[in-house]
């Protein structure tokens, strides 16, 4: 591919450099330079004006699993109840057996909780469930229910939440390991529907100007198919059209920590367009459900301390046998007690004789509470904060069912990322799509501003903790691509393949109240134009 963009500010990674062009000759950027090429090509753009930047890399996202939902039941911009049924009645009429999906709100609900009769009346024979848009919860009906055997006497999982009525019986909202009960009756997705959903997922990325991905969960995991083979022949059928890394699920249930880093030592990838030398651990839940770990109880009357899924013996050997076979440790963590925990593992690696590599990147997602002391631990161990930003406001769930369960205390603990960024911790940036929208532009403006206009409140989410907008640049593009060792993505430099998002405006000339404004009008991917507006 050969062409010249024109008329653009030209952010490399890291800073803005002179120049409004850059010209690609046989896919590669071959210039970067002002005003007309020397040697024009047929095909030239216009940027309007707009900011030029690397293909923004998404370092936590669930591509195959966003895709295949995508086309399943998707609830995602369904708003209210009413909207959510007539939704579910809607793909009743269209489709047979198993209704599944997901997407819904749990701020939609008394106590974030759906119960199964709103369901049962649209459907009361075929089975139902439906993910919740944080994936951490699902919505069954009762036929479900009924073919999976959960009643009043089924105990509840390690680690999970059943919720019930007052004589015991279940309501028809499972928390955490509590959905594995129906998820493991649901039907398995063909290979056919797993390509499919790759290829939806991918198609979403790629307009939005993203070429690199870290796939949070690679692995059997709630109901999931695994999609290492999906993306392995993606790859030979020259389908995959970005830089990915699949990080690698770790299950809960591991007795034999030797037994399983060979497991996946057989199925680690170091080259080529899909990698798989990274390992995810979910350390504990999701503050809505109370199930994010807490180092003191929640505030709200259900109490309690959370979940914390590992031990302190059996994170600490993980980390250790897995940091000594190359693997990259990749951690979510929402309550304090769970960042509190990852470190404290990273430090027992670093501590111990052989220590942690000096290569390893080593990362803690979502970091939602997490206590001042150890805002400082993540640069001194060299662990990089993964932000979710679009997080960072004040939406109806972080109105209802976070500040309320935190108190005032721990809600000014959230998203500290001023904080990282002043104490050296190096950043990148994710979406965690389809749990939020994957559109890099709309969690920049959060990370700025502490707020969303399309949001319950508009008042600002802890206003000190806001980053500039090259900050927040910085880690959604070279930051991101450091982590998960990109070989081609995160920078604009001369001899490398071009991977590049135009956007449709300066955001540097913006105000920052109307950053969420900007779209993405054009995408290069592995020098080839893969998205137009």
């Amino acid at each position: 591919m050969d062409v010249d963009i024109l008329d653009v500010t030209i952010f490399d990674g890291h800073d803005i450099v002179p120049g409004n062009r850059v010209s690609i000759r046989s896919g590669t950027i071959s210039e970067i330079g002002t005003g007309p090429a020397d040697s024009p090509t047929a095909e030239t753009i216009d940027g309007a004006g707009g900011l030029l930047t690397p293909g923004f890399v998404d370092a936590h996202v669930h591509t195959s699993g966003g895709g295949l939902e995508s086309l399943t039941c998707d609830l995602s911009d369904a708003v209210g109840v009413d909207a959510v049924r007539a939704r579910i009645a809607a793909h009743l009429e269209t489709t047979e057996g198993w209704l599944t999906g997901g997407g819904w709100s749990m701020a939609d609900f008394p106590g974030g909780a759906p119960r199964a009769d709103l369901l049962d009346e649209l459907s009361p024979f075929r089975p139902i469930m439906l993910v919740s848009a944080d994936h951490h919860s699902a919505w069954v009906n009762s036929a479900a229910m009924a073919l999976a055997g959960l009643d009043a006497d089924t105990p509840t999982p390690a680690g999970g939440v059943i919720e019930k009525d007052e004589d015991g019986t279940p309501t028809g909202c499972l928390h955490e390991s509590a959905m594995d009960i129906v998820g493991a009756h649901l039907p398995v997705p063909s290979d056919a529907e797993m390509r499919a959903g790759l290829l939806a997922g991918q198609a979403e990325l790629l307009a939005l100007g993203i070429t690199g991905w870290m796939d949070a969960i690679i692995g059997d995991y709630s109901g999931h198919r695994d999609a290492f083979d999906t993306y392995v022949r993606a790859v030979d059928a020259g389908e995959l059209d970005a830089e990915v890394v699949g990080s690698l699920w770790w299950p809960r249930d591991v007795t034999d920590v030797d037994a399983q880093v060979a497991k996946f030592v057989e199925r680690k990838r170091t080259a080529g367009a899909f990698r798989t030398h990274s390992v995810k651990f979910m350390l504990d839940g999701i503050v809505e459900s109370r199930t994010a770990a807490m180092s003191a109880e929640y505030t709200c009357a259900c109490g309690g301390f959370g979940t914390s899924y590992f031990t302190r013996d059996h994170l600490h050997a993980a980390f250790a046998a897995l940091d000594a076979a190359g693997f990259d440790i990749h951690c979510h963590a929402i309550g304090d007690a769970a960042v509190t925990a990852a470190l404290d593992a990273f430090a027992a690696v670093a501590d111990s004789d052989a220590g942690l590599r000096p290569d390893a990147r080593h990362h803690i997602a979502h970091v939602q509470v997490v206590d001042p002391a150890d805002v400082p631990r993540f640069a001194e161990l060299g662990i990089t904060a993964n932000l979710q930003a679009l997080w960072a406001c004040r939406d109806q769930q972080m109105i209802d069912l976070n500040i309320p369960c935190l108190g005032e205390e721990r809600a000014a603990w959230q998203y500290p990322f001023r904080s990282f960024a002043e104490a050296g911790t190096h950043l990148a940036m994710g979406s965690d799509w389809p749990v939020s929208t994957p559109d890099p532009w709309q969690a920049v403006h959060v990370a700025v501003n502490r707020s969303h206009p399309e949001e319950a409140d508009p008042a600002p989410l802890g206003p000190d903790q806001a980053i500039d907008v090259l900050t927040a640049l910085r880690a959604y593009t070279a930051g991101s691509a450091h982590l998960l060792r990109a070989e081609h993505n995160g920078r604009i430099r001369l001899g490398e393949p071009a991977n590049l998002a135009l956007a449709s405006a300066d955001p540097f000339a913006l105000d920052p109240a109307d950053l969420h404004t900007i779209t993405n009008r054009l995408t290069v991917s592995g020098g080839r134009i893969v998205h137009r507006a």
